[in-house]
């Protein structure tokens, strides 16, 4: 399997420009909103992101005064649902994304698109921020990071992972050019599919986020987590963070799960869209939110409100990490 990467310039271009749309409406927000909100979610129904979106959307729909109403266009790690939501929905504000920047970004970095960050769509707000990770099924003969890495010198390990852009996905390519070893990655089109694969043995291990393995219990065992902390130690058997069990000097390789909105809506109804804004944001100080997103399955020390600005940053270092690590992913089988 081979990855095709193209380079897009475009993201720089506009920076600032949502900070700044929100100045004085140039429409009036009457009785917004007075009808559903439409989320699309660019993966499959039942899955992480809609599970999340759900749970937080429960909350948020106090504060914003209306009820969601959800589409699945899952396809092409993502790639699907934003040209959907881009061409074929309605600038108006009543039409959200709810995805996840990472993994999205990485795509709209290596597949070739139709649509442009961010003159097309900008985030408007994040909720987590989840770790990438490396584990194993329990019956594993791996038992750390340093057994994995002392194997891949002798041959190839295989590691799954939901779709191949992905933050995992580059944490294992540059884990393996840290340290010498041979890695294989292999999507298996959906998170389910990822972690029975490494549960099985079918594959060594499993690439993925943190929150969305942690309901697996004994049936894994984490071997690193790509960040400098791991946020959630007692719930990963402790699993050292790739840099100090290494000594390696890998990024932070996570995602964050936002909402997204076509800016050409920031542009027509910055009123309807600081309301959407100003009500997420309320959300976290909401206490029945910890109880919902924790039944969601995201442990509330992930959970982490991120602004506008914090996520077009966030976006823009994604694509900078999906053009550092292009040759990696490029070389990808």
């Amino acid at each position: 399997m081979s990855i095709t990467l193209n380079r897009r310039h475009a993201l720089l271009a506009g920076a600032g420009a949502l900070a700044a749309s929100f100045a004085p409406a140039a429409r009036a927000a009457g009785g917004f909103p007075d009808k559903p909100i439409q989320v699309l979610i660019p993966t499959g129904e039942g899955g992480g992101v809609d599970q999340a979106a759900r749970a937080f959307n429960r909350i948020w729909a106090k504060y914003v005064g209306a009820n969601f109403e959800y589409s699945y266009f899952p396809g092409a790690s993502g790639q699907v649902g934003y040209e959907v939501f881009v061409s074929k929905r309605e600038p108006d504000a009543y039409n959200i994304l709810f995805g996840n920047i990472g993994p999205e970004m990485i795509m709209y970095a290596t597949q070739k698109v139709k649509y442009k960050y961010p003159e097309d769509f900008v985030y408007l707000g994040s909720m987590d921020v989840d770790d990438s990770v490396i584990w194993v099924g329990s019956n594993s003969k791996f038992k750390t990071i340093q057994d994995l890495v002392a194997e891949g010198k002798k041959r190839e390990i295989t590691l799954s992972t939901s779709r191949l852009p992905h933050p995992s996905t580059i944490g294992a390519l540059a884990l393996a050019e840290a340290t010498g070893i041979k890695v294989r990655m292999i999507p298996y089109g959906g998170g389910g599919p990822a972690r029975s694969a490494a549960i099985t043995g079918e594959v060594d291990g499993c690439a993925t986020f943190l929150s969305s393995s942690l309901g697996l219990g004994e049936q894994a065992r984490f071997l690193t987590v790509f960040n400098e902390t791991n946020r959630a130690p007692e719930l990963t058997n402790n699993a050292p963070p790739v840099n100090q069990a290494l000594g390696t000097k890998i990024p932070p390789m996570s995602g964050q799960r936002a909402i997204a909105i076509h800016a050409k809506a920031v542009e027509a109804y910055p009123d309807r869209v600081k309301k959407l804004s100003d009500t997420f944001k309320q959300v976290f100080a909401d206490p029945d939110y910890k109880a919902v997103a924790e039944k969601a399955g995201t442990p509330w020390e992930f959970i982490q409100y991120g602004d506008a600005a914090s996520c077009q940053q966030s976006a823009k270092e994604f694509v900078a990490l999906a053009d550092r690590y292009r040759s990696l992913l490029t070389a990808t089988k």
